[in-house]
């Protein structure tokens, strides 16, 4: 497995958000040229190139994958917010069109990346209330799912295109999918995750039982996450799709309880506040802004592929991962994909 760091440029599309963030400081840390499509410069600066681009349309951007060694694929519009059409015709366009022009501008140079990793959503498997899913599992039936399969099919589409001449250097790339849900991890200049205000409410006490409790919570520390990421792009045996979740998938209340002892104030003393669903589907579009359906349902996910091909996780149990960000003095933060 040849390491990132010998493959060239790494390009991020998407990588201004607080996972792009994260992964581009750890693949610069391991000595990558890093280059980050985004609308906006991060605001940090850091070892990294920026490129400005629409997600949208073909332009001069482009050129930044002629001769690139990997192509990651983080764009889209956050799920935290409330669910209007509009917003709903948003969180599913930009990851259409983003991942399109992609596939159109790997076709127009002469040397796109061998290898394109590809950000999917867990939720593509719907909100199974006790079933535990792997990539074997049937698709589920809602939004998330709907738009979870449009990603993949674009993926796809750009992977395969008519357009791509037999035996070019382009029908060469290699394409990896992983379907991740929550990656708890550490602010940084991309922001705290969609769901940043969980410690928050931990801290305060508010940090209960949401609906019945029961929901599934599949996570994934960031450092795994970085490393699917390195794995992904330098492992030539990956390809297709993965569910990229730790392998100890948790309910909702045990999730809660797990970071109120690693939180601070009141809810290291214990206290967690129940918030019962009525109470959900009023507060959370009128007060935070976001779909109640995010607190309300969840999924219990199996990563089977990369347990068969021996990924070996740093951080398997929740206790574990939240402990080693409590130690590093810097509070979780979840960034949620789904």
């Amino acid at each position: 497995m040849a390491p990132p760091s010998q493959r060239g440029r790494i390009v991020i599309a998407g990588g201004s958000g607080f996972l792009g963030m994260s992964l581009a400081a750890h693949l610069a840390d391991s000595g990558c040229p890093i280059a980050i499509l985004s609308r906006h410069a991060p605001r940090a600066a850091g070892p990294w190139q920026h490129i400005p681009w629409d997600a949208r349309t073909l332009g001069d951007w482009s050129a930044c994958l002629d001769g690139a060694g990997a192509l990651v694929n983080l764009v889209g519009r956050s799920v935290n917010c409330v669910k209007t059409p509009g917003h709903c015709d948003q969180i599913l366009r930009s990851r259409v069109e983003a991942t399109r022009v992609l596939g159109e501008a790997c076709r127009a140079v002469a040397s796109p990346p061998p290898v394109w990793v590809q950000m999917s959503t867990a939720h593509i498997y719907g909100d199974p209330p006790t079933a535990v899913c792997d990539e074997s599992s049937a698709f589920g039936y809602g939004l998330a799912p709907t738009v979870g399969r449009a990603w993949e099919e674009a993926f796809v589409e750009a992977m395969t295109s008519p357009e791509r001449s037999e035996g070019s250097a382009t029908t060469r790339t290699r394409g990896v999918i992983l379907r991740t849900s929550f990656v708890i991890g550490r602010a940084n200049a991309g922001g705290a995750g969609a769901l940043g205000t969980l410690g928050a409410l931990a801290r305060a006490g508010l940090g209960g039982r949401v609906g019945t409790g029961t929901q599934g919570m599949s996570w994934i520390h960031e450092r795994d996450m970085n490393r699917l990421f390195e794995r992904a792009i330098g492992d030539e045996a990956m390809h297709g799709a993965y569910i990229a979740v730790s392998p100890s998938p948790v309910s909702q209340r045990e999730f809660m309880r797990e970071l109120r002892r690693h939180a601070g104030g009141l809810g290291a003393l214990g206290i967690g506040l129940p918030a019962f669903a009525w109470m959900v589907r009023l507060g959370a579009p009128l007060v935070l802004r976001t779909d109640p359906d995010l607190a309300l349902y969840g999924r219990y996910l199996r990563p089977k592929r990369l347990l068969d091909e021996r990924f070996e996780f740093e951080f398997a149990t929740l206790g574990g991962a939240l402990a080693d960000l409590h130690a590093r003095g810097r509070s979780a933060t979840v960034r949620s994909w789904d």
